[in-house]
C-alpha cells in the first residue's frame, strides 16, 4: 500500500461482531482510518463526517446497508459504498447496481479481496474527482 492511501478514513457498519472486528482489523492492518458501528442506524450520525468510503453490512437491525445509503445520499453525501452480504441473489445485485453500489462483497469476507475492493474503489474515485 502506498503511503499516501493512507489518510484515507474508511466506516465500517455491520451488526455481526466477529465479521465487523475482522474486517476492521484487515482495513487497520492495511493503514486505514477505520470507524466502526454496531449498526448502519448507529453510523447514520457519524456519516456525517467525512469518511471517504463506506462498508455496510446488507442486512441489519433497524437500519440496513441499502436504507444507509438512502440516507446518505438524501442528505447530499456522495460516499461511495461497498455491501457485504451472505445473499447473493439477482434481485441484491440489481438493486446494488441501481443505487450506484461500488462492490459486493460475499461473507465470509477474504482479506485480500475486500483489501483489493476498497482500494480499486478508492482509486475509482480519485479519477472521477480528478
Amino acid at each position: 500500500m502506498q503511503a499516501e492511501q493512507k489518510k484515507y478514513r474508511i466506516l465500517v457498519a455491520e451488526d455481526n461482531d466477529f465479521v465487523r472486528m475482522q474486517m476492521v482489523k484487515y482495513l487497520r492492518d492495511d493503514g486505514y482510518d477505520v470507524s466502526d458501528f454496531y449498526t448502519a442506524a448507529d453510523a447514520v450520525t457519524a456519516s456525517h463526517d467525512h469518511y471517504d468510503l463506506a462498508v455496510l453490512d446488507v442486512r441489519m437491525e433497524p437500519m440496513g446497508g441499502f436504507e444507509f445509503i438512502k440516507s446518505m445520499r438524501s442528505n447530499n453525501i456522495e460516499t461511495p459504498a461497498i455491501l457485504v452480504t451472505g445473499d447473493s441473489s439477482p434481485d441484491l445485485l440489481s438493486e446494488a447496481s441501481h443505487m450506484g453500489v461500488s462492490a459486493v462483497l460475499i461473507k465470509p469476507v477474504q482479506r485480500d479481496r475486500l483489501l483489493k475492493t476498497v482500494s480499486k474503489t478508492i482509486q475509482r474515485e480519485e479519477r472521477r474527482s480528478g
